[in-house]
């Protein structure tokens, strides 16, 4: 076994029994048939699992739908590249020359499928106590608090929460403008919060995610107001 690998099962804190294991699950389609899909697709299942008893120990007064939020957000792709990115699984990897050509090894979807069979690869070679502990080590920095039930909200949906928890009406939305050719188009959407006497605006390439910007340009607003009842 060759020293990054040595190096990333000291980090891991965990040596395998069975080094095929941790090669397969750093191994990328673009450079083998023997590749890590497999194991993506069960480390997706464990570490959902150790993320969810994790969150269940740790923030005891969350309700399900704000833990489901929260475990979302902490194995959400761009979660796992950056723990994948501090494990030094870049070096690790085993990609086909095209894909070490476009940078394969910093590109965060590959990271993160690595990242979670890696996960698998580690359940199966020691089981489900040794991959818990491992999880637990991996979210370590992680800070524990009543805040993390806002994690994960899109803007939308924290202002409407905002809202209701002052009995106040629901946003109004409505498209302004319509800018740009047909194929790349830009949506101009406007927020009103009529009680409040506030309208924002904000821009997007769907309708979708102008409402999103412009609802997150109007939460913004009333915070720094205060507007409540």
């Amino acid at each position: 076994m060759n020293a990054d690998l040595s190096a990333l099962q000291q980090r891991l804190g965990h040596r395998f029994a069975n080094p095929r294991l941790i090669e397969r699950a750093l191994t990328h389609r673009s450079f083998s048939a023997d590749h890590n899909e497999r194991l993506e697709f069960l480390g997706d299942a464990v570490l959902g699992l150790a993320v969810s008893g994790l969150l269940f120990e740790k923030l005891s007064d969350l309700p399900e739908g704000d833990l489901s939020r929260v475990r979302a957000h902490l194995v959400k792709q761009d979660s796992l590249a950056q723990i994948a990115t501090r494990l030094g699984l870049s070096a690790c990897l085993r990609l086909g020359d095209g894909e070490k050509r476009s940078g394969g090894n910093k590109r965060p979807s590959i990271l993160a499928d690595a990242l979670e069979a890696l996960i698998g690869a580690v359940y199966l070679d020691a089981g489900f106590e040794t991959v818990n502990a491992l999880v637990h080590r991996l979210y370590a920095d992680v800070q524990w608090d009543a805040q993390m039930g806002s994690l994960g909200k899109d803007a939308k949906t924290e202002l409407q929460e905002w809202l209701q928890g002052r009995k106040m009406k629901l946003p109004e939305y409505r498209v302004v403008a319509t800018l740009g050719e047909a194929h790349r188009q830009t949506f101009d959407v406007e927020c009103m919060v009529v009680e409040a006497g506030l309208t924002e605006r904000g821009l997007g390439a769907s309708r979708r995610a102008a409402e999103q910007a412009a609802a997150a340009a109007m939460l913004q607003q009333l915070q720094v107001r205060g507007t409540g009842r």
